[in-house]
């Protein structure tokens, strides 16, 4: 079972092409290849309220060459999803509409309430599950937004969005307000709930996991976050890129992103972080799954 997904974020935009093996008692997911487009709509949305036409043109072609790369590939299925960046602008119908006349790609501009859902749909606990009665805080950090969710093996028992994000704190639009309510969101649901351990899922938080030399597999302690964000925010933003190597295009926003993550585990007191690499577009693909299996299985 082969099928497509399209996450259109505010930082960059993403291909996932995977397949899903049916032959055991579970399934098996499997991503056979993966495209990021640094488009940065976030630039456009946050500062200004809609998408210039110069954006617009990029994404147009970006979303060209994927339907291309998904003609080739044959999926049974595909979906098409728009986070914060587009959620903010003003003409996003307008882009919405020409992407589909243009690449006949259905472009769904998602809310932070069915993005948290979809993210939670990769079901992050049956890999790293500690109990049965273990809970578990999964960040995602993106470029407008971060959703937030606690959760069990049962169901999720809360979860927040909220519009702070990588490229929102890197243009000063996230106000004090805004931060303090965040806190003290995380602090009540922690305090509650208890989670065992963080789940951190973004691109920003790959890398930084990457960075810490922490074995794969294995949690990414408190201590080894707070020591790569110290490290990172001690080179200039052109030293993150000539000495250290990262993309011009995640050299400024790993600052921002790893402080987001950084304050929630803080908040929480929770002193480990899985990180799986899964984000909205492998959730994407659990979706899927989930609705053509009956036909299959």
């Amino acid at each position: 079972m082969k099928f497509a997904a399209i996450d259109v974020g505010s930082n960059a935009v993403r291909l996932l092409l995977s397949k899903v093996d049916t032959e055991g008692v579970e399934p098996v997911y499997e991503k056979i290849s993966q495209f990021r487009m640094p488009i940065r709509l976030g630039d456009d949305a946050f500062v200004h309220g809609n998408i210039s036409d110069e954006k617009i043109r990029k994404l147009v072609k970006t979303m060209i060459a994927f339907r291309y790369l998904m003609d080739a590939y044959e999926p049974m299925d595909y979906m098409a999803c728009a986070t914060s960046a587009m959620r903010e602008a003003e003409n996003s119908d307008k882009v919405v509409k020409k992407i589909k006349d243009k690449s006949g790609i259905d472009l769904n501009v998602i809310s932070g309430r069915k993005e948290a859902k979809i993210i939670y749909s990769n079901r992050i606990e049956k890999i790293i599950a500690d109990g049965d009665s273990s809970s578990y805080l999964h960040v995602d950090v993106g470029g407008g937004s971060t959703e937030i969710i606690v959760f069990n093996r049962k169901k999720v028992l809360a979860y927040r969005s909220f519009n702070i994000g990588a490229i929102r704190m890197l243009e000063g639009f996230v106000s004090k307000d805004e931060w303090k309510d965040m806190k003290k969101w995380v602090k009540s649901v922690t305090e509650e709930y208890k989670p065992v351990s963080a789940i951190g899922s973004g691109g920003n938080i790959n890398k930084v996991f990457a960075m810490s030399n922490t074995k794969e597999g294995k949690p990414i302690s408190f201590k080894k976050l707070n020591k790569v964000y110290k490290f990172l925010k001690g080179y200039s933003l052109e030293q993150r890129i000539t000495k250290l190597g990262l993309r011009p295009d995640r050299a400024d926003v790993i600052i921002p992103a790893s402080k987001i993550y950084f304050s929630v585990m803080k908040w929480g007191k929770i002193d480990k972080m899985h990180v799986p690499r899964l984000g909205l577009a492998d959730g994407i693909i659990h979706v899927l799954y989930h609705k053509h299996k009956e036909k299959y299985v």
